[in-house]
């Protein structure tokens, strides 16, 4: 029983078997959702071999659909082409596994599910222990409390997640600037940022070396690649100026301010969580590709719990895609496998 996991993303596709094998690809569904089938067909025939499929998703909020109903269902309906007669099981965010068919009647449960599977896979690494689960990825971090090796929350949407701190809509390359700071600082001055779509997080996070270079990527606010040379080009029109007037300082300057301000919601919303379920943690769970940027958040903090990093416990690739990883697992567990 060889299993495979999808986390169905707006912007990311995710893939992982839970035995070592994970990848992130982008693929803009609201731009393109027609394509998403034979997308993830191709991620599915250039992954292990499995026969039988996993599935959770977030990818229901992208604005092609009318309602996030309509995002499941469409999702579910291109997943089911591309399983190939697959046997294929749905996630809900009360932690069980079905079909598809009943997926379709339940899309508040299938929606925005992933959270709450990584949360059950992380609660293992918690020895039982109070804690708390950060997951940072490109546009979204997510903080959970763990009681007992499992989640403590009965939130289950985003918006509600939202209003208890536990969905942090924002990440370290997706963002606009102009969402996170309403100023920059640049020679002596505090300058008010444009409120235009010129930059985001991973321009700031490039600039710092905390996300590598793409050069062949093209998914950037202008078009021009993820190089240091562009996102500074980028960071410089957030305040209105040519790169001719916008150094190389200027923009480690500027790029270390976007990161801060990425801390600081990070921060607040640790400390809302603590404060709604008054408990203390011991341990905090780090995964995504942007848990440094939760570590930094701890240590800006001084907060003395032990960390549990995920890239060092799974890998890498596997922490990035840390949901489908879980997943995968947690499939793998449920079916005897």
């Amino acid at each position: 029983m060889q299993w495979l996991a999808l986390d169905i993303g707006g912007a990311n596709l995710k893939v992982a078997n839970g035995l070592g094998h994970a990848e992130s690809f982008p693929f803009e569904l609201w731009r393109d959702p027609n394509h998403l089938a034979q997308e993830l067909r191709t991620l599915i025939t250039q992954s292990p071999a499995c026969d039988h499929l996993a599935v959770t998703m977030t990818g229901e909020l992208a604005d092609c659909f009318e309602n996030k109903s309509e995002g499941v269902t469409f999702i579910l309906n291109a997943v089911e082409q591309a399983a190939d007669g697959r046997h294929t099981r749905v996630y809900l965010n009360e932690g069980t596994l079905v079909t598809l068919q009943v997926a379709k009647s339940r899309t508040a449960q299938v929606a925005a599910a992933n959270w709450h599977a990584l949360a059950r896979f992380a609660g293992r690494f918690t020895m039982g222990r109070p804690a708390l689960l950060i997951d940072v990825g490109s546009t979204t971090c997510d903080v959970i409390p763990l009681l007992n090796g499992e989640p403590a929350t009965n939130q289950r949407t985003d918006t509600a997640r939202l209003l208890r701190g536990e969905l942090i809509y924002a990440g370290v390359e997706r963002t606009p600037v102009c969402s996170l700071v309403s100023s920059l600082p640049y020679r002596g001055h505090l300058c008010p940022v444009a409120r235009e779509f010129f930059a985001t997080t991973r321009d700031a996070y490039t600039l710092l070396g905390k996300v590598p270079e793409r050069p062949m990527s093209r998914d950037t606010p202008d078009g021009r690649a993820v190089t240091k040379a562009a996102s500074r080009l980028r960071l410089a029109r957030m305040i209105c100026a040519d790169i001719e007037d916008f150094n190389h300082r200027d923009a480690g300057i500027a790029a270390e301010a976007v990161a801060n301000a990425l801390t600081k919601a990070l921060l607040d919303g640790v400390q809302q969580v603590i404060a709604a379920y008054s408990f203390e943690p011991t341990i905090a769970v780090l995964s995504g590709h942007g848990a440094f940027a939760a570590k930094k958040a701890l240590e800006q903090a001084d907060l003395p719990w032990e960390r549990v990093f995920l890239a060092s416990e799974i890998g890498g690739n596997a922490s990035r895609c840390a949901p489908a990883h879980a997943l995968a697992v947690l499939a793998r567990e449920a079916s005897g496998g």
